[in-house]
């Protein structure tokens, strides 16, 4: 697809939906992607900020391909400006490091090399430079390698269809159920990320959620509940969520850290509400996979280490029951 329209005398970005209305030399919200004149070009295809390798546990993703290795990647710029962020270094500055490009077959060769199994985008928001991700993830699929989003969930409407057949899972970040927070405080809106959601779900691509919860700002009961309603009603129980503890960062450092108590009971609601697969993430609680039918301890964690997965051909052992996810 082309990632932009005529509209008058200006270009509208169709990466995310903030839908910029750029005139020749602006930029939009993201910082990194710029009406040059006859197009909008992306400034940061191929000008990393990082690249590492890690466990997909890390993304997080419990639910799939569980205990391989990913290459992960970013650039710089990002459409949300939360103030909790723990990549700000990267995420909140367009300055591009011109020294450190990497062209789509180094990134896919460096994968296979490094015998990863999927290629992530992430680090800061990877809908600013999707153009960059898709052309590595279709070249990626020629030798079997998955691709990995790791998002706010602001897509345009165009680019969640376009990623059908070339993203192959996705975890989201549902921030809050505020609609006012979302706007004022993060940026996009939050019923355009539920859209999103469901509309990823629909294209049948691998879906995880997570919630940082962060003190006095997104912790209530009656807040961790709405998002709990809102996944079992629209995207169904069998959908990971994963609350993750929020520590001190960025212009958020006078909060405290989440309180074990405050996992706890958002866990407590989750499964008060039915969903099957709920995690306590940046804890010490343990975040084992059971079968949903018959209880049976399937995957063991510790941290983002998996230390024994009892799955065979993707089923419980014991009850034969499927496990919801992708595996091997």
């Amino acid at each position: 697809m082309k990632f932009y329209k005529q509209e008058k005398e200006r270009l509208v970005c169709l990466l995310c939906s903030y839908y910029c209305k750029l005139k020749v030399g602006q930029t939009g919200v993201c910082g990194v992607n710029k009406n040059i004149g006859e197009k909008i070009e992306c400034l940061v295809y191929g000008y990393l900020s990082a690249l590492n390798i890690d466990p997909i546990e890390k993304k997080p993703l419990y639910h799939f391909l569980p205990s391989s290795k990913s290459l992960s990647l970013g650039t710089v710029g990002c459409n949300f400006r939360c103030s909790f962020c723990q990549n700000w270094q990267i995420s909140q500055t367009s300055n591009i490091n011109r020294n450190n490009y990497f062209s789509v077959d180094e990134i896919v060769n460096i994968a296979r090399e490094k015998k990863c199994e999927s290629i992530s985008y992430t680090y800061n928001e990877p809908t600013i430079f999707y153009p960059f991700a898709k052309d590595i993830a279709l070249k990626a699929k020629e030798f079997g390698l998955k691709s990995v989003f790791v998002s706010n969930g602001f897509e345009s409407s165009e680019v969640i269809a376009d990623m059908k057949g070339v993203i192959d899972a996705m975890n989201i970040d549902l921030k809050s159920f505020d609609k006012n927070y979302y706007k004022k405080s993060l940026g996009g809106d939050l019923k355009v990320v539920c859209d999103n959601l469901i509309n990823i779900k629909k294209n049948d691509i691998h879906l995880e959620i997570t919630t940082l919860i962060v003190p006095t700002i997104n912790d209530s009961k009656e807040e961790l509940e709405n998002i709990v309603k809102f996944i079992k009603e629209n995207l169904g129980v069998d959908v990971p969520w994963h609350i993750s503890a929020f520590h001190p960062d960025y212009k958020e450092q006078n909060l405290e850290r989440t309180k074990d108590e405050t996992l706890q009971l958002a866990f407590d609601i989750g499964k008060s509400h039915g969903l099957n697969y709920v995690y306590k993430g940046n804890s010490t609680f343990e975040n084992d996979t059971v079968c949903k039918n018959c209880g049976e301890v399937l995957i063991i964690r510790e941290y983002f280490n998996v230390l024994e997965n009892r799955l065979v051909d993707g089923c419980c052992p014991k009850c034969k029951t499927k496990l919801d996810g992708v595996f091997k």
